[in-house]
């Protein structure tokens, strides 16, 4: 009886180890050496000695990452209701059925997820260049002064504009997908009771996308804290208003590949990453209460 509970239990394992295999290599195992990295420093004289938690202290008490935690945490406050509202009523309008092409809207929406963030980065980039593209050509074409979206004060804002038109659809699709799982008996029990539309949408539809909405915000909340891509590519085009240290991401990018400071950036890249963990976590236990 113990020889067959062993053979169950190792044909058990030898399922999952593959995967053990993967996950080990690709997320444990980066983890760990960032880990290792950031308890070092290393000096021109002097070489690579233990640090402790002195990377730690340091990252906690520099101004330039708790700028750039303080961006991402803005941008999150005001993009990700945005994003998530707009994608909660394109979902509600595809799945009401009196919307024709549904089909052409669904995946025409969805479309711009499937374009790389680096080539819609540009071609955003392009259209916001006020001496070329877009917003310059509008301005000379009718004589306007539009405000230059690269400029300082809109840049997060523009940042904000490309990353809600790729993501939208991808929520939408999330939402979408928890509408298509609602018994159709709701809805008939709800119409002989005569509810309409709104009562429908209010007492059956939003509590039904309520576990949906919570992966979609832990999502668009990490996807905010490692904000990376949008702003290392728009850099080259508004140097002054994208700075080395305007994300965490970034500035954990440039300590380590321009200013060779890996040990501190990995202790930089380790506490966003705690940061970021608390607070997904914190929303996805808020969720589950709720449910």
């Amino acid at each position: 009886m113990a020889g067959t509970r062993r053979r169950r239990s190792w044909a058990g394992w030898q399922f999952v180890a593959p995967f053990v295999a993967v996950f080990a290599f690709v997320f444990l195992a980066p983890i760990g050496y960032s880990i290792h990295l950031s308890l070092y420093r290393t000096r021109l004289i002097g070489g690579t000695s233990f640090a402790g938690l002195d990377n730690y202290r340091q990252a906690l008490g520099d101004p330039n990452f708790w700028s750039a935690l303080g961006r991402v945490s803005l941008f999150l406050a005001v993009q990700v209701p945005i994003m998530l509202f707009l994608a909660l009523l394109v979902a509600l309008a595809i799945d009401s059925g009196r919307l024709h092409g549904k089909a052409f809207f669904r995946v025409a929406i969805f479309l711009p997820y499937a374009v790389p963030a680096v080539v819609a980065t540009l071609m955003w980039g392009f259209m916001y260049g006020s001496r070329f593209g877009l917003i310059g050509g509008l301005n000379d074409a009718l004589g306007l002064s539009l405000p230059d979206p690269l400029s300082p004060g809109l840049i997060l804002a523009s940042i904000g504009n490309i990353v809600t038109w790729e993501f939208v659809g991808y929520n939408m699709l999330i939402f979408y997908s928890a509408l298509r799982v609602v018994p159709a008996s709701l809805y008939e029990s709800a119409e002989i009771d005569g509810a309409g539309q709104f009562r429908i949408v209010t007492a059956i539809k939003l509590p039904a996308l309520r576990g949906a909405l919570v992966i979609a915000t832990i999502f668009s909340i990490i996807g905010s804290f490692q904000l990376f891509n949008e702003p290392s590519i728009l850099q080259k085009l508004a140097p002054n208003a994208i700075t080395t240290h305007f994300t965490p991401n970034l500035y954990a990018y440039a300590l380590s590949f321009s200013g060779q400071q890996y040990n501190y950036a990995a202790a930089v890249a380790i506490v966003m990453g705690v940061i970021t963990m608390v607070i997904a976590y914190a929303v996805q236990l808020r969720g589950t209460k709720e449910r």
